[in-house]
């Protein structure tokens, strides 16, 4: 028998030692560093599946598999999922299916199975909510006091369902690119209003919904669904000055907190503007985590493989050094995944591609035809068959 001495000290040891646990693909994780989530946002796949698409897998001989395991093998540790409220079906000339929380819920399952963590989206709307839009729910009341009653009763019933459904969020983002607030006109804020006392009263409203979502979160963990890391998601990662207007002054009355929430989330898209550079990107980035202290993520983001416009020639991208094309996807991928990793301290804790195997969407919003993961092809409509890209790939050995 060892001395008690030894013993000790080889407890202690074994105390210090990094924890070992499994990543989806089955490699071990032998890192101390903090969790770095590698994204993609597949909200739609199910109903591109549904639809009798297929996916396969080049790299395996065009074997027929499951996007989750081709991305996986790719580097994918986290899958990211839009939430809406009560839409209605069928919308968009009857494309889509839904992203409610049946569907939400049969998803996350699926991929929670598989070991990825889960990043919920919150939209709250029937529909897209983005800087552009953000319509309250036609079923939900018109006043503040019980706009935000209700929004806190659905983020707790939300998450408690999931829970009993077996899927707790890792992540979860309450509101999207919420710029300009959200449940409109209710929540509307314009962070350009001038000057500083107006524009801190513009956002009352915001922060009183946005704080009774926060608290729904809080009501859903006591309980018992596990605490997730909470995110506030703006667009326009790019413009330093916009984010630290936005977020002084959603804190100015005190409603919400800076404590009351984990991580900073950003969208950074090359297609909206020329400003949205890899230096200005650093910037932001550096600076918010600076100032506050938590971590930042890039929680949406893509790049295109292909853009001309109708005359030939390629709309103008944020980054012209960049090639359009598979290897452009890996290039700009990396070297946001640089620059979020070289954020100090360990503060840059994320990067998500938004929707790489949309088959029949992939200009995705944007001046570009093709920004997705996948070789979409329709030859043999209405099958449609996605071949996976060497940029299935951008967060492989990362």
């Amino acid at each position: 028998m060892l001395p008690t001495s030894v013993l000790k000290a080889f407890t202690a040891l074994c105390l210090l030692a990094p924890t070992v646990t499994a990543l989806p693909n089955g490699h071990p994780n032998h890192s101390q560093k903090p969790y770095f989530y590698a994204g993609h946002d597949l909200s739609s796949l199910k109903i591109e599946e549904d639809g009798g698409f297929i996916y396969k897998d080049t790299a395996r001989g065009n074997a027929t598999r499951p996007v989750e395991d081709i991305l996986g093998d790719g580097g994918m540790n986290t899958v990211r999922l839009r939430l809406w409220v009560n839409p209605v079906v069928p919308f968009d000339d009857g494309y889509y299916e839904t992203y409610n929380l049946d569907y939400v819920t049969t998803v996350a399952q699926r991929f929670s199975k598989k070991g990825y963590k889960i990043y919920l989206d919150y939209h709250f709307s029937d529909y897209w909510a983005d800087p552009n839009k953000q319509a309250r729910p036609v079923a939900w009341p018109t006043t503040v006091p019980a706009l935000a009653a209700t929004l806190r009763q659905y983020v707790s019933s939300t998450l408690l369902h999931l829970h009993a459904n077996g899927v707790d969020p890792a992540l979860v983002s309450l509101g999207n690119e919420i710029r300009h607030g959200l449940l409109w006109p209710q929540g509307y804020v314009d962070v350009d209003t001038q000057p500083r006392a107006a524009l801190n009263k513009n956002f009352t409203d915001l922060a009183t919904l946005w704080a009774a979502s926060r608290q729904g979160v809080r009501d859903a963990v006591k309980q018992g669904a596990k605490k997730p890391t909470i995110m506030i998601h703006i667009d326009d990662g790019y413009n330093v000055t916009l984010q630290q207007r936005w977020f002084s002054a959603l804190t100015s009355s005190g409603q919400v907190k800076t404590s009351d929430w984990d991580v900073f989330g950003f969208s950074f898209y090359p297609f909206y503007g020329t400003a949205a550079t890899f230096a200005n990107l650093k910037t932001t980035l550096n600076t918010i985590s600076k100032q506050y202290g938590k971590p930042v993520h890039v929680a949406e983001t893509d790049w295109p493989a292909m853009c001309t416009n109708e005359t030939g020639t390629a709309p103008e991208l944020s980054e012209p050094s960049v090639p359009a094309s598979v290897p452009g996807q890996l290039e700009w991928v990396h070297t946001i995944i640089d620059i979020v990793k070289a954020v100090p301290h360990g503060l840059g804790q994320g990067v998500h591609y938004w929707e790489p195997a949309w088959l029949n969407n992939t200009g995705l919003g944007s001046a570009c035809q093709d920004a997705i993961l996948f070789r979409p092809d329709f030859s043999q409509w209405p099958k449609v068959t996605g071949y996976s890209r060497e940029s299935v790939n951008i967060f492989k050995n990362i």
